[in-house]
């Protein structure tokens, strides 16, 4: 029985605690609220922060002999306390996994009873030390910091079983190839008492295996494995097909045929592995394209599952193979359109810069439910434990000089810390305990350190935060180590859909205003694209949007260059917004593309020609050696393809041209341009193009002679 719809709802306070949670209590007063969803949404409750208190009646038909009934919640803002029919039945923490609430002994009394709710999400005032482990959710620059996401944001169901119920199914792939795959199942198992069961497993319509299992009283965990011979392996969209297959449990009474409780998970037979920051799926090594994604709404309640597969085929039309799931779990619609449209997903868990000590138990039990519901899925790739675990207090509108900032990351990095030393090694065994069939990335954003010298993934920003946006391929070359896995980069842009930033005042834009609710950061601006310089809105946005295409297109194949040597892939920073925002994002939040998107495409096709990128400005008479190179993605060689470069100039051009063979998923050196600058003031261009019967690319770079 699915409860979602209309509710009622009242700001909780002690008295309402005693008197609005029973049977025969009169809500008509109270404002209805839709279920599931955020209590922001609705008028009555959109600038408080909380708790409220939910409730609605519901006819349930009491349960048969042998029939136990159950309240789930399947997702609360961030805790909870639960009553059914004014008994106490726990007080949940957590907002992405379900609690369950046995109410068998409590609907055998009639039909009529009401579920009372009271939801809270607690403001996170010290941003250094938060106690919630809501991720990005409440703690964000791209996000506005004074939304609340409390509420029942995912449906509250009334599930009927028999004696013994499947609590929680993980399924995970240990290994697999086209001979023989090995799936873990795991089951925690409640039971009303000590009995044996029998525990049937089938896949894909056929039966595997069937056990007899003694249970006793209360929560039981049950672990067995299945070995499946020929498999129809899982792959992503670029390298193959994506064969998906349901893996059934059920769990039956001894001598009945009936089965007291039944689960499926859909799921895909892969192995994947992450070595020194280079992915191999199915025994193949691929070179990883993403990019971090946010929530589909801020409002990720309500969000529409033709919109969370909306943004899965957007990353897929753009070339990318992953996306990364950046501080937080989203919405089950999601990752069933990662594994259906064979999207890789390297998956945080919702941590995000510095907590509270008091947070391990519950991030460690958090671990754990994060592999108990997304286990199955075959396009959770990589397991992330934390974000940038460091103690700043980064907030739009609020943030400190960034000298002082960079001093704060700096120091951060290299000391140890509570977040970094402590918390993520306990996550990070928590994962690796649960699910030892994937990588596991204790934290990300983290540089190296002593005593081991041995960073994480890499998050730069040159062009933005710090350096020039030409700074890269120099800092590649002097420190490799740093460019193995590019996992944040970018630059903010303003989107084309802009009536909230309300440009009809130019240049006198409330820009305090998009700072503290819409991402926007000033003082980058003023220094990389200064409002200033533009007589008109639209002349400064076209702008904001040439720089970060340029950047995201230069920085992209930069790192594609090193593809193995040493780079494993890259994430951009980032993909979509969740909220109208100027922010690093690549479609805005009507999913309107910016010039960006167009440009990553182009970066991102399976095969490119690329140049060393020439200086900006140069001058007649300067000689200049320029390298060109083929990356190609593909698993098949290229034989005999043919690469012409064409300079040009006010009244003048040369060619080269080159021919040969590209292996597959490689990167060949083409040649080198060797040239003196000619005396023509004005554009010169290169031109790049690449033929092939089964490929063709082209790309072009522009520098001035001064």
């Amino acid at each position: 029985m699915d409860l979602s719809g209309e509710w009622r709802a009242r700001i909780a306070d002690d008295e309402l605690r005693r008197s609005g949670i029973g049977v025969d209590v009169d809500d008509s007063a109270w404002d209805p609220i839709r279920v599931p969803g955020h209590w922001r949404s609705h008028s009555s409750f959109s600038d408080i922060d909380g708790p409220v208190l939910f409730r609605r009646s519901v006819d349930v038909a009491p349960p048969t002999a042998g029939e136990r009934q159950w309240l789930v919640l399947d997702g609360i803002f961030y805790q909870a306390d639960v009553w059914f029919d004014g008994v106490y039945l726990g007080d949940p923490e957590g907002y992405f996994f379900p609690h369950a609430f046995d109410i068998t002994e409590i609907t055998r009394l009639g039909s009529e009873h009401a579920v009372a709710i009271e939801v809270t999400c607690s403001p996170q005032r010290n941003k250094t030390a938060k106690r919630n482990l809501t991720g990005i959710f409440q703690h964000w620059d791209a996000l506005d910091p004074d939304w609340n996401p409390g509420g029942i944001w995912r449906p509250v169901r009334i599930v009927t079983t028999g004696p013994v119920r499947i609590d929680r199914l993980r399924v995970l792939c240990r290994d697999a190839n086209a001979d023989r795959a090995n799936l873990l199942m795991h089951a925690r198992i409640d039971s009303d008492q000590s009995r044996s069961v029998r525990i049937r497993t089938t896949v894909g319509g056929y039966t595997q295996r069937e056990r007899v299992q003694p249970l006793a009283r209360g929560a039981n965990e049950v672990e067995w494995t299945l070995g499946i011979d020929n498999p129809r392996l899982w792959w992503p969209w670029s390298l193959g097909a994506q064969e998906l297959v349901d893996v059934t449990v059920e769990v039956f009474l001894e001598d009945h045929p009936t089965a007291s409780d039944t689960a499926t998970r859909r799921t895909g037979i892969r192995q994947i592995s992450f070595d020194r920051w280079q992915m191999t799926v199915n025994g193949e090594r691929m070179f990883v394209k993403g990019a971090n994604c946010g929530p589909t709404r801020m409002q990720i309640g309500e969000a529409t599952a033709a919109e969370l597969r909306r943004d899965v085929e957007l990353a897929r039309d753009a070339g990318l193979d992953l996306l990364r799931v950046h501080g937080h779990i989203t919405r089950p619609e999601f990752y069933e359109a990662a594994d259906d449209l064979g999207m890789l997903i390297w998956q945080d868990l919702p941590l995000q810069w510095g907590y509270a000590r008091s947070v391990r138990k519950q991030a460690v039990a958090q671990a754990r439910e994060a592999v108990d519901q997304l286990g199955h899925h075959p396009s959770v790739a990589v397991w992330c434990g934390h974000n940038e675990p460091l103690t700043l207090d980064i907030e739009p509108g609020r943030s400190p000089a960034m000298s002082a900032l960079a001093l704060k990351y700096l120091v951060g990095q290299q000391l140890p810390s509570w977040n970094r030393s402590i918390l993520d090694r306990w996550v990070k065994r928590s994962l690796e305990h649960n699910d030892d069939s994937r990588p596991v990335v204790a934290h990300s954003g983290v540089l190296p350190h002593l005593p081991q010298l041995d960073g994480t993934d890499s998050h730069l920003y040159f062009g933005w935060y710090h350096g020039e946006e030409r700074d890269l391929p120099g800092f590649a070359a002097r420190l490799p180590s740093m460019v193995r896995f590019v996992s944040e980069f970018g630059a903010q842009s303003v989107p084309n859909d802009a009536d909230f930033m309300e440009p009809e005042r130019w240049p006198d834009l409330d820009w305090a205003h998009l700072e503290r609710h819409h991402a926007l950061q000033k003082s980058i601006f003023d220094r990389r694209v200064p409002p200033s310089d533009h007589v008109s809105f639209e002349s400064w946005r076209a702008e904001t949007q040439r720089y970060q295409a340029v950047l995201l297109k230069h920085h992209i194949e930069t790192l594609r260059r090193l593809k193995y040597s040493p780079t494993g892939g890259f994430c951009l920073f980032s993909f979509a917004d969740g909220h109208p925002a100027v922010s690093w994002s690549i479609l805005d939040h009507r999913r309107e593309p910016k010039r960006s998107f167009d440009t990553v495409t182009d970066a991102c096709r399976p095969v490119i020609v690329v140049a060393e990128r020439p200086p900006a400005e140069v001058r007649p008479g300067d000689p200049l050696s320029v390298d060109v190179h083929v990356v190609s993605d593909l698993r098949r060689r290229l034989d005999g393809a043919v690469v012409t470069a064409r300079l040009s100039w006010a009244g003048g051009e040369q060619t080269w041209r080159f021919g040969g063979d590209v292996d597959a998923d490689s990167v060949a050196h083409v040649g080198s341009l060797s040239f003196n600058v000619p005396n023509a003031p004005g554009a010169l261009m290169l031109d790049l193009s690449l033929e092939h019967p089964e490929a063709a690319a082209s790309n072009r770079y522009e520098s001035l002679i001064a």
